[in-house]
């Protein structure tokens, strides 16, 4: 072996050892002789050195894994004895090996089991255990390697064919001896070796999910697993090991008594004690062991029920009542990882309680504890860190998400002891909320939020419809207003005190008389101005929605409102060095607000032109000095900086158009001169050099806002917006501007005709263009991006000939039309992407459908015969075309309207031609021809469509070759004329456009 290349194998090893190393790393996988050298040296412990050793079984693990076929019979036994002789050389070496390499070896095992154990080493285990006997060194190693077969045969979702066989003869063979083997391992190591003890319960716990159960579920295997239960080192194992025997499935009345006699022996050890084991991580598993087997016996319950077995069942239900003393101890637990363990089963008995008619006095009780329990689990601890939440703080989070399941259960089991419960915590703790821990204050008020949804209504409509529901979530959400726990000193109190107001909204139309205190807390230090970003930056969204669900109550109150946000309302600029209590996505909120508060207002449209133009006119003044600032700019950050400032401000306004609906549009509103003026201002912007990325997007961006708001008022824009936006154009921007595009085509349809007829060559040459820049082979980014400008290309030409508008295409002169059809043409066959596959059939079946009749245009019939007949074919025959795909199903849909579409317009001549030239000339038999016509001439297209899926021309060989030919030709032309400059324009687009869609 390469000692050299072996340096590099060193963690501490410099650059140029490791990239050698690795070299010879792959060298030696392609080698077919290379892993030979490493069998012996593993064989004959030649290094000393482990990562060489790890090394050496990583080559073997590779052979055997993908090159083990290959391999002769006598190299196959080579790599048995090699391993074989590894594993006899660890009985008699002073030291173990390292656990990687322990652990690494124990894979190449199971790699190797699971290739020959069925034809070639059915003696597998056998042959380990005559090695390993019960030297320690050796159970640890065949426990190791028993691990990794369980993980090969049971984890992995490959080869289940094969992994079912394996255990299946397993099951058969050698269970049986494997089992024996593991208890005489515990029998002998449980006093003397914990380490070897605690393998071998993970292994039976492992196991017993495929094995026969009665092997381990016996009194002699039982007896010695609840023996380990009452030694430290090994309890945990043995809860572990006990959860997977309980969780096996079987027959619910032996599992109900698997379950009892369990039950039994631990509760006489005192191991149901709770209060008096100190052990949180012993407890944390063995709650997880109560969980399944409460579980399990509310399984084996629902499974006799079903059956009707009545007996049986109220056995089973007297059962899991006798564990809920022990359930509650848990789930009231300090520790929240043992109270979560315990939820399942919490969960599940409620469930059962669900479903009984009628509930007894203990069970009631069970209820009610189990309330009192999630109320006093939802409270934060003092350690809970507020303003920098890390890992404890997120699984706290998690932990609260299933307490709200439970809670959620319990509303279903019994809704007025909820509410009852609910309202009693919750008075108490309001009642003195000055004098009470924020922790147990945020929790009052969360649960009065979390009773939103545990008491489902339709819409929000808690105050209507039962009286006393009504009227006990009225009084909670009257004190939780006027108590004045608003001003609690404490951020999480806050934001419950917000999230709760904004959830009910629809207690203030029932007391509107609580609107202006509420208001307040939102506007002042409380709220937009607390001195918690964290605060602020939720409750401007809070904010926007109360005012959203209330813009009926909130008329007394607009001009005050707008008043005292007016600085919130400020755009920042880079170089003022304030920094602004809102960042500029929570401004959007804030703006957002202020728009809908001025729509949706009572007053009169000069009213509301005035208060709109006062939000925006200090947007556009400052827009103006930031552009020319822009301009004259050196430094790069700086030119960013002004950017993006300029962005936020095209954005805000953007933001202030969300407000206007069908209701209530721009022109009623009397606002349209103000945000023409708006765009007036923003469009000077497409025009800048510099920082056109983010300038553009936000723009374009205000664009679209202005074509759904101001309608026929945005057009006059449209015509230098779109110049300036497709200068120096990037992919990204083509594929932001064609959006644009599309949607001022589906919009207003004949009215931009003479516009898009203008701009549509310029268009596809931007296009083009950018799609013919050569890019890095492996450049998937570049790849992609051209893929989604293809996309967008096609997206364009189907929404001009969807919306009515075939004449911008036809009127851009017979050569140009023709090119783009051959370019849809190839988009239908030649690349590779079925979701453009189905906008080009899209395209081609409206095309036939509006140009494809008797008096469509000249020669389009030839072109329907020469070219979109054979797409239809040839694209389903491209190896490419994967019908396991789902969007590819849906491009071979559009393949079959297409030539339905065809059929329907051409009538009996299609038919005649698929029959006499097209289809014989594809070498198609003549009874298949028959049998396609007679598919196509159906009258339902669903029957045509179910056909095409089937239909494959037999022994025909088809290509694409038209195309190729074009693109070879094209390619001879650039040879001669590398420069494109100095070829003809018409010839330039013609070689665009036959390039468009060349992989």
């Amino acid at each position: 072996m390469d000692e050299q290349a072996l340096l590099g194998l060193n963690p501490n090893a410099d650059s140029d050892f490791r990239q050698r190393a690795l070299a010879y790393f792959e060298q030696l996988k392609i080698s077919p002789n290379a892993w030979q050298a490493c069998a012996e040296a593993l064989a004959q412990r030649t290094y000393s050195d482990d990562h060489i050793k790890f090394f050496c079984f990583q080559v073997l693990e590779h052979q055997i894994k993908y090159k083990y076929s290959e391999l002769t019979t006598v190299q196959q036994q080579l790599i048995r004895e090699t391993l074989v002789s590894w594993l006899q050389a660890q009985m008699l070496t002073p030291q173990p090996e390292k656990t990687f390499i322990r652990n690494k070896a124990a894979q190449v095992f199971a790699l190797l089991f699971v290739t020959e154990y069925l034809t070639k080493w059915p003696k597998f285990f056998f042959d380990i255990l005559s090695v390993v006997d019960l030297n320690p060194r050796g159970v640890d190693l065949y426990l190791r390697i028993l691990m990794a077969i369980d993980s090969e045969l049971v984890d992995r979702d490959v080869e289940a064919r094969r992994n079912t066989l394996i255990k299946d003869t397993m099951r058969e063979q050698c269970i049986p001896n494997l089992v024996e083997s593991w208890y005489q391992i515990l029998q002998n190591y449980q006093y003397s070796n914990s380490e070897v003890t605690c393998q071998c319960l993970e292994v039976v716990g492992a196991y017993v999910s495929w094995i026969d159960l009665s092997l381990i579920a016996n009194d002699r295997f039982i007896n010695m697993l609840l023996g380990h239960m009452s030694i430290e080192v090994l309890r945990e194992e043995a809860c572990d090991c006990l959860f997977e025997i309980v969780n096996k499935g079987m027959d619910p009345v032996d599992k109900m008594k698997l379950v009892e006699s369990l039950c039994q022996v631990l509760q006489s050890a005192g191991f149901f004690s709770i209060d008096q084991e100190e052990d949180v991580d012993f407890l944390a598993r063995f709650s997880k062991l109560v969980n399944g087997m409460g579980q399990s016996l509310i399984v084996s319950w629902t499974k006799l029920i079903k059956n009707g077995d009545i007996k049986n069942a109220q056995e089973a239900l007297q059962a899991i009542e006798t564990k809920v003393e022990l359930m509650l101890q848990l789930l009231i637990h300090e520790d929240d990882d043992i109270s979560s363990n315990i939820i399942g089963f919490c969960y599940d008995y409620l469930h059962i309680l669900k479903q009984l008619t009628v509930l007894s006095d203990q069970q009631k009780a069970n209820v009610e504890a189990i309330m009192l329990a999630v109320m006093k689990k939802l409270t934060y601890d003092e350690e809970y860190n507020f303003e920098n939440e890390g890992e404890d703080e997120a699984m706290f989070v998690e932990y609260r998400k299933q307490l709200k399941l439970l809670l959620d259960r319990l509303a279903q089991v019994s809704p007025e002891l909820l509410l009852a419960s609910v309202r009693r915590v919750f008075s108490s703790t309001l009642q003195n909320w000055q004098t009470t821990r924020f922790m147990e204050v945020e929790v009052a008020i969360r649960l009065l939020y979390m009773l939103a949804e545990a008491l489902p209504v339709s819409h929000g409509a808690h105050f209507s419809g039962d009286v006393s529901k009504a009227s006990a979530l009225q009084d909670m959400m009257r004190t939780l207003v006027t108590s004045g726990v608003s001003s609690y000193q404490h951020t999480s109190v806050t934001l419950e005190f917000f999230e709760t107001v904004v959830r009910y909204e629809k207690f203030f139309t029932v007391e509107p008389q609580h609107i202006p205190c509420v208001l307040m807390a939102f506007l002042d230090h409380r709220g937009l101005r607390h001195s918690s970003a964290k605060v602020r930056s939720r409750t401007a969204y809070l904010f926007s929605r109360f005012v959203k669900s209330l813009n009926k109550q909130m008329n007394p109150f607009i001009e005050d409102i707008l008043n005292r946000i007016q600085d919130l309302l400020e755009l920042s600029p880079p170089e003022n060095g304030y920094q602004s209590l809102l960042s500029s996505d929570d401004q959007l909120f804030i703006y957002e607000t202020a728009g809908v508060l001025i729509v949706n207002s009572e007053y009169p449209a000069e009213r509301k032109q005035a208060l709109m133009r006062n939000l925006l006119a200090p947007l556009m003044e400052k827009f103006k000095i930031l552009l020319e600032k822009l301009m004259l700019a050196q430094d790069e950050e700086r030119q960013a900086s002004l950017a993006d400032c300029l962005n936020h401000a095209v954005g805000f306004a953007s933001r202030t158009s969300k407000a206007f609906s069908n209701k209530q549009t721009v022109k009623q509103c009397g606002c349209s001169e103000v945000y023409l003026d708006c765009l007036q201002t923003f469009l000077p912007a497409l025009s800048c050099p510099l920082q056109k990325d983010i300038l553009r997007s936000g723009v374009r961006t205000f664009l679209h806002r202005m074509i759904i708001c101001l309608e026929e008022e945005v057009l006059p824009f449209i015509p230098s917006a779109s110049e300036h936006m497709l200068k120096d154009c990037e992919a990204k921007d083509l594929q932001e501007f064609i959006p644009l595009i599309n949607q001022i085509t589906a919009k207003f349809k004949i009215q931009v005709s003479p516009f898009l007829q203008q701009m549509f060559m310029p268009l596809l040459h931007a296009i083009f263009e950018v799609l013919l820049r050569p890019a890095e082979e492996n450049d998937q980014s570049a790849a992609l991006e051209k893929q989604m400008l293809r996309r967008s290309y096609f997206a364009f030409l189907q929404t001009v000939t969807g919306s009515g508008m075939s004449e911008v295409i036809a009127n851009q002169g017979a050569e140009n039309v023709e090119r783009v059809l051959v370019t849809v043409i190839q988009g239908a066959v030649e690349y590779p992407d079925p979701i453009a596959q189905k906008t080009c059939f899209i395209i081609l079946s409206k095309l036939v459908e509006l140009w494809g009749g008797k008096d469509g245009p000249v020669g389009f019939a030839d072109f329907v015969y020469k070219h979109i007949v054979p797409a239809c074919f040839l694209a389903p025959l491209k190896q490419t075309f994967d019908l396991a795909d789902a969007q590819t199903v849906l491009a071979l849909s559009e393949c079959a309207v297409t030539l339905k579409t065809i059929h329907l317009k051409r009538g009996p001549e299609c038919v005649q031609y698929l029959q006499q030239e097209y289809l014989p000339s594809l070498q198609v038999a003549p009874e298949i021809i028959q049998e396609f016509c007679q598919a196509l001439q159906q009258p339902d297209a669903k029957v045509f469509k179910n056909y095409l899926k089937k239909f494959s021309p037999r022994s025909a060989e088809v290509s694409a070759a038209p195309y190729a030919e074009k693109v070879a030709v094209l390619s001879v032309v650039r040879r001669d004329h590398p420069s494109r400059e100095q070829l003809p324009e018409v010839l330039v687009t013609r070689m665009l456009l036959d390039l468009i869609l060349s992989p």
